[in-house]
């Protein structure tokens, strides 16, 4: 009788365009590898996130372990971050048995102490491992894909954010349209070859598997363009088909998912095709949360930029993306925000690049601003060599001076538009205290940061009454406001308040309507301010 297998798997957390795994969010790299695990033969999964471990958790042993972990488009954190290089040199010697590692850290020296270095797909080498057959570097195949997916789902129940306020994200397809001129210089996905996608009726079947097992939130992410899913034209700008999509986020929709988003799509496809495409956002607005994003990869508004690196839209193809998008999604959904909005990508240090570059983008930026229309996120980074070098320097001085001239002059205007004055954002997850301030999300692709001035629990839900914004997140406060009951660190933050305000009313509680907050703040302007905001001690128990 042969002894059993098992496989630790070591969730390091990546960020990739096309794979979110940072909390809140779990990979379904991660979810794949165990369920390949799973059907090559092992036993047993034991699963930890570099979280648990950071807290303390005792490395098991294993027969095979496996490392998944790096951020090739790496962000700011709010309470978690992948693991570091020095972390992955510290555990790397208490792993046993065989030695498996992917993502990019795979190209760090660190690497060099595992026995599989894998750059294409972990998962399909795991199986091949573990199944007794050389492991090598291969792509899954589709059965692969769909089978593993169901197999590895369970692991979701052991993440330290289930049930809330995890994210498992489901992939729909890998490769891209444009795979036979290269696609963009510097992504990796046209390497994957032509699409392969999984139907409606698979990507439903992982969902109902997730749903099943108490999974409250989804993003259909790791595709190059959602609104070109399900399309079979092989052209570079393919044809949308929005009975895909339909048959897709209808059902998605009718199994109970608190929130529903997806990410990335082509301009150039939502230009060159607007009717299909028209068709295929207004599933997306009907069908899926609000607050939702689709990215758009424009990465440089100069038009040699884009010849050079072979980008996928130009600049007007945007322009045209933008102004649909918000036609379509810019009305609220029941969170607070709008139905679903564009976000942009911009890429520095591609061939190409000159100093007018930086002018041309900030060009575009001001004027989708001065056309009054809404941007959720504005993705400014620095082009990184993963699937090839760049010959151009990026000052890194003309860069920083780049991003904060777009965080002055376009991020907070966006902020206002996309969150203004009053605006009840529903469900904000309170994850961070800073001194006297609680730092919150709406889970979410790409939620906005929310600051209330003072302090609350923890892991606890709040809607919040937007009052003032920075240039990279929202303040506000707890929404309805008892005036009469709450504490005078919360009525100091009140717009127009203040420490020495706050204390009169204190003073004078309970007030029990607005015409004795008048008498006791004497301004009728802030006053005006406050309703629709305040409630009062006899009006919350009558």
């Amino acid at each position: 009788m042969s002894r059993e297998i098992t496989v630790l798997l070591v969730d390091g957390y990546i960020d990739d365009p096309a794979a979110l795994g940072v909390p809140p969010y779990i990979s379904p790299i991660v979810r794949a590898i165990a369920g390949a695990s799973l059907d090559a033969g092992a036993d047993r999964i034991e699963y930890l996130t570099i979280d648990m471990i950071r807290r303390g958790a005792r490395i098991p042993e294993a027969d095979v372990s496996i490392v998944m972990s790096g951020n090739t488009v790496p962000g700011k954190y709010l309470r978690s971050m992948p693991m570091s290089r020095n972390e992955l040199a510290e555990i790397a010697p208490r792993l046993k048995g065989w030695k498996l590692i992917g993502g990019s850290s795979a190209g760090t020296p660190e690497a060099g102490m595992f026995d599989f270095v894998i750059r294409k797909d972990l998962a399909a080498s795991v199986y091949d491992g573990i199944s007794g057959k050389e492991v090598g570097e291969r792509y899954r195949t589709l059965d692969e894909w769909n089978r593993w997916m169901l197999l590895g789902a369970d692991i979701v129940r052991r993440h330290q954010d289930f049930p809330q306020p995890l994210v498992a994200e489901i992939e729909t397809y890998r490769g891209c349209h444009r795979w036979l001129t290269g696609g963009c210089s510097y992504c990796i996905e046209p390497m994957k070859g032509r699409p392969l996608m999984r139907s409606p009726e698979d990507v439903l079947a992982e969902a109902e598997r997730l749903r099943e097992l108490d999974v409250r939130n989804i993003r259909v992410g790791g595709q190059t363009c959602m609104v070109s899913y399900g399309s079979t034209d092989v052209s570079g700008v393919p044809r949308p088909n929005p009975e895909a999509v339909r048959t897709l986020f209808e059902g998605l929709s009718g199994m109970g998912f608190d929130v529903v988003h997806t990410d990335n799509a082509n301009a150039s496809v939502i230009s060159e095709h607007p009717d299909e495409s028209e068709e295929v956002l207004r599933i997306l607005c009907e069908n899926c949360t609000d607050g939702n994003v689709l990215a758009l990869g424009m990465e440089s508004a100069d038009p040699r930029v884009v010849t050079e690196n072979n980008l996928n839209s130009t600049p007007e193809q945007v322009m045209d993306a933008i102004r649909m998008m918000n036609r379509i999604g810019g009305s609220r959904g029941p969170n607070g925000l709008p139905l679903l909005l564009p976000g942009i990508n911009i890429i520095c240090g591609l061939d190409g690049e000159t100093p007018s570059t930086y002018a041309l983008d900030m060009a575009f930026l001001e004027r989708v601003r001065d056309e009054g229309l809404m941007v959720r996120r504005i993705n400014i980074r620095q082009v990184l060599p993963i699937r090839r070098e760049f010959d151009t320097r990026v000052d890194p001085r003309r860069f920083r001076r780049f991003k904060e001239d777009v965080r002055e002059s376009i991020d907070r205007t966006m902020l206002e538009r996309v969150a203004p004055y009053g605006t009840v954002l529903r469900n904000v997850y309170m994850e961070l205290q800073d001194g006297n301030t609680t730092f919150g999300r709406q889970i979410g692709s790409y939620p906005l940061l929310v600051g209330v001035p003072y302090k609350l629990d923890l892991g606890t839900f709040h809607d919040v009454f937007v009052t003032d914004w920075g240039y990279r997140s929202i303040t506000g406060v707890t929404y309805p406001f008892d005036i009469d009951r709450m504490p005078m660190s919360a009525l100091a933050a009140l717009p127009g308040i203040g420490k020495k305000r706050a204390s009169k009313i204190v003073m004078a509680r309970p007030l029990g309507d607005f015409d004795r907050l008048l008498e006791v703040v004497e301004d009728r302007d802030v006053v005006e301010r406050l309703r629709g905001l305040l409630v009062f001690n006899d009006e919350q128990h009558t």
